[in-house]
């Protein structure tokens, strides 16, 4: 009677962990590897053979040369103490948001000291894109808002000597549309952009010695 009852439950357990454990895996890993393997892979980026991020997920940029991405209220643990955890932007291993309320002082003063930086380091003494001064819900946001990024233009333009009208027209290349035209908003991927704009330069300066 036990012997008549375990089988057929072992046989199933089995056969279960072989289609959704072992053959339903590799059906779909083949699958999105021939499909789309960039994507599979994680969409990552490369420049002269090494990878330099992913169009997935931002990271920090702190030279005026570059586009800033929007803040990130990730963590990770403090060496100094593991019970801990410490400020460490775009943390890939701890996608979460900062769930401050509304009323949290922390936050309030977060966002005042974020207003007040973006407007000292882009002169802009007009309304700051929201996107410029809040987190996103993942942390790992790699996108800003076309407003955010035409605000930077000027900065950016000027740290690398280059026409602004130029840097402008980089800004609109990098825009992407809403998916499917009515899905989500406007945006331009920070790293994808900042990449871009370094072509830019390596053009202009070849451009410069050749015409020599």
């Amino acid at each position: 009677m036990l012997a008549t009852t375990l089988r057929p439950a072992l046989v199933m357990i089995l056969f279960m962990t072989a289609l959704t454990g072992i053959a339903y895996p590799l059906a779909v890993t083949s699958l999105s590897q021939a499909v789309f393997p960039e994507r599979a892979n994680g969409s990552l980026l490369t420049r002269d053979g090494h990878v330099v991020g992913s169009a997935l997920i931002g990271q920090t940029f702190t030279s005026e040369r570059y586009f800033q991405g929007r803040p990130s209220a990730t963590v990770a643990p403090d060496p100094a103490d593991p019970s801990k955890t410490v400020s460490a932007p775009y943390n890939a291993a701890n996608s979460a948001g900062s769930n401050a309320g509304p009323t949290s002082k922390t936050l309030v003063d977060r966002v005042q000291t974020g207003v007040a930086d973006y407007r000292q380091a882009n002169g802009s003494a007009g309304p700051v894109p929201a996107d410029a001064a809040t987190t996103s819900a993942s942390g790992l946001d790699p996108h800003i808002s076309p407003a955010n990024a035409a605000a930077q233009v000027q900065r950016v333009a000027t740290a690398r000597n280059l026409p602004p009208a130029r840097v402008r027209a980089l800004v609109e290349a990098a825009t992407e549309e809403r998916t499917l035209g009515f899905l989500g908003e406007r945006r331009v991927n920070v790293l994808l952009l900042n990449l871009a704009l370094d072509d830019e330069q390596k053009d202009s300066q070849q451009a410069s010695i050749q015409s020599r």
